[in-house]
């Protein structure tokens, strides 16, 4: 769950800069697919939050 957490934080990333226009052509096909994640990258940071919070909760030690 750690890893999916960390995937959903780089894909944030990602994101946010296709939306602020600063990755060139990728960032054009990357918000013309995924439009509301461009406008929200917010939304995956939360995920991410989320997918870490859940897999410290279910970890066994």
């Amino acid at each position: 769950m750690f890893f999916v957490a960390a995937m959903l934080a780089i894909l944030s990333g990602l994101f946010y800069a296709a939306g602020r226009h600063e990755i060139g052509s990728l960032g054009v096909a990357m918000c013309q697919y995924g439009s509301p994640f461009c406008d929200n990258s917010f939304l995956l940071l939360v995920a991410a939050a989320l997918a870490a919070c859940w897999g410290a909760f279910v970890s066994v030690r």
